[in-house]
């Protein structure tokens, strides 16, 4: 496997600004980061094949759309093995209303979150899994009321720019 390239300052610059929108063409976005067209189009590409940029997507306002409801579940497994974990996520990726699905650390195993027509499409969806047999020991739901704030982008800089500060004395190899 290659290694991935390093990112320098321009690299950076490009995720952002596609970030912030994807549809910019690449004259803009060369010159949003001072390059010329030909060198940013290039380096788009060597992101795009490194794997920094996996797609590029359209935000929907979904309330115009349709009417619908977004759940978040918690869900604890009965068991911890391995298989029960790739048994339940295999089962999983059949539900088309799943947006995400994350294993978390803390007082549950998974945090799902469904975008479904109805609370009670969401509890058909629940029944169902419930009945797969796939491990699930118990869940609790909770139903969007309204949405506040979503961030459609994240602060790569801010992560980028991290300190984390020097390293604690027992993190240093010992001098020989």
């Amino acid at each position: 496997m290659k290694a991935m390239p390093r990112l320098d300052r321009i690299d950076i610059n490009i995720l952002v600004q596609l970030q912030q929108n994807s549809q910019l063409t690449n004259l803009v976005l060369a010159e949003a980061v001072n390059l010329s067209p030909s060198p940013c189009l290039a380096r788009v590409k060597r992101l795009e094949k490194a794997g920094y940029i996996v797609g590029y997507n359209a935000r929907l306002n979904l309330a115009k759309l349709v009417d619908h409801i977004v759940v978040f579940t918690e869900v604890t497994l009965q068991d911890h093995r391995r298989a029960d974990f790739v048994k339940f996520e295999t089962a999983l990726k059949k539900y088309v209303e799943l947006q995400e699905c994350h294993l978390v650390s803390g007082g549950y195993d998974y945090i799902l979150k469904f975008t479904t027509r109805t609370i009670f499409h969401y509890q058909q969806i629940m029944d169902d899994l419930l009945s797969a047999d796939i491990g699930v020991l118990k869940f609790f739901s909770y139903i969007v009321i309204k949405t506040v704030y979503v961030r459609d982008s994240v602060a790569i800089k801010a992560l980028l720019d991290y300190d984390p500060g020097p390293p604690h004395p027992e993190d240093e190899a010992p001098q020989t």
